[in-house]
């Protein structure tokens, strides 16, 4: 699966069913496995800060689907 095909998908919180984000970036470890995916911070429309960006661990992903790829963040856990 390429980063493009990933980026197309909808990154959905299985823990309260809201819509995450969108991809913009993967960090990868050294081995060339994923670590993390970035997704865009919501916080305004021309924000620079990279700080606010959020990181969706490899881990917490749960489901890659057709459309959506679904993800347990610990924000409501």
């Amino acid at each position: 699966m390429r980063l493009s095909d990933l980026q197309t998908k909808k990154i959905i919180n299985v823990n309260d069913g809201k819509n995450v984000g969108n991809i913009v970036d993967v960090n990868i470890y050294e081995n060339g496995s994923i670590e993390s995916l970035i997704i865009e911070s919501s916080k305004g429309i021309f924000s620079l800060n990279k700080e606010l960006d959020i990181h969706i661990y490899w881990k917490d992903i749960t489901k890659i689907g057709e459309d959506v790829i679904l993800v347990k963040t610990g924000n409501n856990e």
